[in-house]
């Protein structure tokens, strides 16, 4: 984790290498992670057979067994009217029936930031309001 922080410039080359690596090894285990959850999903065991076929590092990353569930954390999104927004999120698993599961996510951004303000003006870009329509029961 020590690559991902600090000062670079000396070795710009092995921090992409390091932070490929983590990437790498964090997308396996997220996806393992949704394995676990649609283990008769056949794409996905289709795609897992296929990396496995064409890569010895998928292949020994799978074999780790590593699982990864991101339920919180921050993400940075760029709003092509707004600009960045530095956004914390949540994750909500919930659950239907026939073990269905839908992920709700939620995500705010820090008090007083430029993202809190970003956030506040597209809150107030709404739809413009239209004029009340008349009753149908009062015929009016």
């Amino acid at each position: 984790m020590e690559s991902l922080s600090g000062d670079h410039t000396g070795d710009p080359a092995g921090n992409r290498s390091d932070i490929r690596d983590f990437l790498t090894r964090a997308s396996v285990a997220m996806l393992r992670a949704e394995a676990g959850r649609a283990p008769h999903d056949r794409a996905l065991r289709e795609l897992v057979g296929e990396l496995s076929t064409l890569s010895l590092d998928f292949r020994t990353m799978w074999a780790s067994h590593d699982v990864r569930i991101r339920l919180e954390g921050g993400k940075r999104l760029d709003h092509p009217e707004a600009g960045r927004l530095e956004m914390t999120f949540r994750s909500l698993n919930l659950p239907l029936p026939q073990r269905a599961v839908h992920e709700l996510v939620i995500y705010t951004a820090e008090p007083g930031t430029p993202s809190e303000d970003r956030l506040k003006l597209l809150a107030g870009w709404t739809a413009p309001q239209t004029s009340p329509t008349r009753s149908v029961r009062s015929g009016g």
